[in-house]
């Protein structure tokens, strides 16, 4: 990405076709969406990009069987196909996931399950299996055929539940279901869209907070804004505006939403998740788990940790910028594994946990005061304000076309939507990354998961100092190199920023990296500060910030975080 400081002088100078407001991943979808296009564009992100709702979810790219059961074949059919296609597309982001239903004391799977499976098949049995072929602008993609299975469900046997699921050895399963979903890295696929956004010309900022509209002759011609970071006050000003800024799109122009017809009202719900070590709970598929109150629950391997979760509550608070892990979810959470696994795993045997908030919609209709739907709802209200919001990850491109769809109906263009055909950066194979001391197949596995090409750029920067080879995290693969890349080319701005969002070791690895004094943290802000020009001082304020967010977070529950010694 461009650096802020340009992005800011562009933003206040140009004059741009559509200005977006929110870096998550439908904001982020937008911008590339109209920026494919050919629209001139601008996004604008309060905090981080991704900090909200897109970092906090389950890293599933699902049709969603939990949908059949309310019959939303609709939205189940929409997130297949969009499923399919972003494994086209992000090969490297976007990978096949094995899920499976187990069976126990000798009985076979429920009959029932294998019906909703068949729905699920029959729903997803015309995807084009596209990868390498196709437009892609001459970028390469790997052609791994092995790694996407195209066959329906199967019933598999003990011995290969066992094999994906060895947790399960004390239950002895008798067999399972085994189907496909696909999992992914939610904040690193809204940097890649945002990254092929501005590939297409478009200009974002993070830490810059929309005030107010700017009118026009009645209608929306920009933004006023504020930066979080230097202070300033300045417009931009666009011929469209987007709202997908998620849960808090009723939060801009709040009085124009609520007194017009048809116009959303946003119900949060918490969803939380726990991670625990492999060796803990050692999973290399997923399993569909039974949870309290006829739920279920997920419990997935990712990034060398087991991810648990969701639960799914309404959430009430009005501070919506940080949402820590209720005591009463995770307890709800263990005691599904506990039970499911027959483990004892305690809340301090937790290596990290997060919440979010998810942005569902009430229809507004008196007789309907409890639908809550996972659809996703464009609003365009008498300024010409257009807000996106509801959905889900998995269908973020479809959400983004619907907004610009709507742009583009209105002005009478003919600029059909191209975001179908657009990679998502590009992959590459271990072979062409460059050898670095003290880096190991781990860690270049993982970089070319995460970065895709632009892990070559992350090894060249690591073999120029021994000290950014290192593990920001002993046991994890995350280099202190990525901190350096964060700050250069991704507009990282603090330490939570990069063990949050363009790592995820704050939710991996909470729990070592919020103890006093933890070299991991000082690692990233000491490379931070030879990149960004920080003195000792600003070190050490950089490092209490991240055990304040630590803290408000909830990242490592039953502890509070704790503080940092002053610079060394």
């Amino acid at each position: 990405m461009i650096a802020r400081a340009d992005a800011l002088a562009t933003l206040e100078r140009d004059e741009f076709d559509v200005v977006v407001i929110g870096g998550g991943i439908t904001g982020a979808g937008v911008a590339l969406d109209a920026a494919s296009r050919g629209y001139s564009v601008a996004l604008v992100e309060r905090h981080d990009y991704a900090e909200g709702t897109s970092s906090r979810s389950s890293k599933l790219i699902h049709g969603g069987l939990r949908y059949l059961q309310n019959f939303d074949l609709g939205l189940v059919r929409e997130a297949l196909l969009e499923r399919q296609l972003l494994v086209n597309l992000a090969p490297h982001l976007v990978r096949p996931l094995p899920l499976l239903i187990p069976a126990f004391d000798g009985r076979r799977p429920d009959r029932v399950l294998g019906v909703g499976l068949n729905m699920y098949d029959v729903m997803a049995s015309d995807r084009r299996r596209r990868r390498g072929g196709g437009e892609d602008g001459g970028r390469r993609r790997r052609v791994d055929e092995e790694s996407w299975s195209p066959d329906r469900h199967r019933t598999v046997d003990a011995a290969e539940t066992l094999r994906l699921l060895p947790a399960l050895a004390a239950r002895e399963p008798t067999a399972a279901y085994l189907f496909y979903d696909c999992q992914t890295d939610d904040v690193r696929l809204t940097l890649t869209i945002l990254g092929e956004a501005e590939r297409y010309g478009a200009v974002c900022s993070n830490a810059v907070e929309v005030t107010g509209l700017v009118e026009r002759d009645g209608r929306a011609g920009g933004v006023l804004c504020r930066d979080a970071i230097g202070g300033g006050e300045f417009e931009i000003r666009a011929t469209n505006v987007v709202n997908a800024t998620g849960v808090w799109a009723d939060r801009i122009r709040p009085e124009e939403l609520h007194r017009e017809a048809e116009v959303p009202t946003i119900r949060p719900s918490r969803g939380t998740h726990i991670t625990v070590s492999r060796e803990l709970l050692n999973v290399v598929g997923g399993a569909i788990v039974p949870a309290g109150g006829g739920r279920s629950i997920f419990v997935l391997p990712w990034l060398g940790r087991t991810l648990i979760g969701t639960t799914d509550n309404d959430y009430d608070s009005a501070d919506l910028d940080h949402v820590p892990p209720s005591g009463d979810d995770v307890e709800y959470l263990l005691d599904a594994v506990n039970e499911f696994f027959a483990t004892s795993i305690g809340a301090s045997d937790l290596t990290g946990a997060y919440a979010g908030v998810r942005p569902l919609i009430a229809t507004g209709d008196p007789k309907k005061s409890v639908d809550i739907s996972r659809k996703a709802e464009l609003y365009e209200t008498s300024s010409g304000l257009v807000t996106i919001t509801g959905g889900k990850l998995t269908t973020w491109r479809r959400m983004a076309k619907l907004a610009v769809d709507r742009i583009v109906e209105r002005e009478g263009r003919d600029a059909p939507c191209r975001t179908a055909e657009i990679p998502l950066g590009m992959d590459i194979d271990a072979a062409e990354l460059p050898d670095v001391a003290g880096v190991d197949d781990e860690t270049r596995r993982m970089l070319i998961g995460r970065y895709g090409h632009g892990a070559i750029e992350v090894m060249r920067i690591a073999g120029g100092d021994p000290a950014l080879a290192r593990r920001i995290a002993p046991d994890l693969p995350d280099l202190v190199a990525e901190a350096v890349v964060a700050a250069r080319q991704e507009q990282a701005r603090g330490v939570a920023d990069v063990l949050l969002r363009r790592t995820r070791l704050g939710l991996l690895d909470a729990r070592n990296l919020t103890a006093a004094d933890a070299p991991g943290p000082r690692a990233v802000a000491d490379a931070m500060a030879a990149e960004l020009g920080w003195d000792g001082t600003r070190v050490a304020r950089e490092l209490e910030d991240w055990y304040a967010v630590a803290a408000a977070e909830g990242l490592a529950p039953g502890e509070p975080a704790a503080s940092t010694a002053g610079p060394a």
